[in-house]
């Protein structure tokens, strides 16, 4: 959907009151008639270059420094102190990974896969609705919430980047 200027004004002014995505998804439906899933009102909200209050800051557009403090070639990004292997920490500083299809599945506007921090790996993909899916590769896996929010996190940088 596309919104006129005043529309986006008023989506700036809620996002400015502090309204969380999900209170801005239903004042749009209920507003202006306009039925979003949660993914693409994100996605306006990124077009219109504001940060809803319950999004973590963006990070800065700083070069990466080293541990020395210097600035990193192009490319590269700083790496954290790796944790002892087998523990929690470990699993956790793996993180999740995704990758964006440059052959889109059929029926789909955006796919990929990723693999969660516990080294599991999944397909996904969203639809023409808007509607995101997530196949896993093994029967009944479900990443943790940590996991999903660092993969939907991660997705949305990469469909913005990919201007989707």
């Amino acid at each position: 959907m596309k919104l006129n200027d005043a529309q986006k004004q008023t989506v700036a002014k809620w996002i400015e009151q502090g309204l969380k995505v999900a209170e801005i998804q239903k004042r749009l439906e209920a507003e202006f008639g306009a039925r979003l899933t949660y993914l693409e009102v994100k996605l306006l909200i990124g077009d219109l270059d504001l940060l809803p209050k319950d999004q973590p800051d963006r990070p800065s557009a700083r070069p990466a420094a080293s541990a020395a403090g210097a600035p990193l070639p192009p490319g590269q990004t700083a790496q954290p102190a790796k944790p002892a292997p087998g523990t929690a920490e470990s699993q956790a500083a793996k993180g999740v990974t995704l990758s964006v299809d440059e052959l889109v599945q059929p029926g789909a506007i955006a796919s990929g896969s990723v693999t969660f921090s516990d080294g599991q790996t999944a397909t996904w993909y969203v639809d023409q609705l808007g509607q995101l899916g997530v196949v896993s590769r093994q029967k009944g896996y479900r990443p943790s919430a940590a996991d999903f929010e660092q993969f939907q996190n991660a997705l949305e940088q990469a469909l913005s980047n990919a201007a989707y």
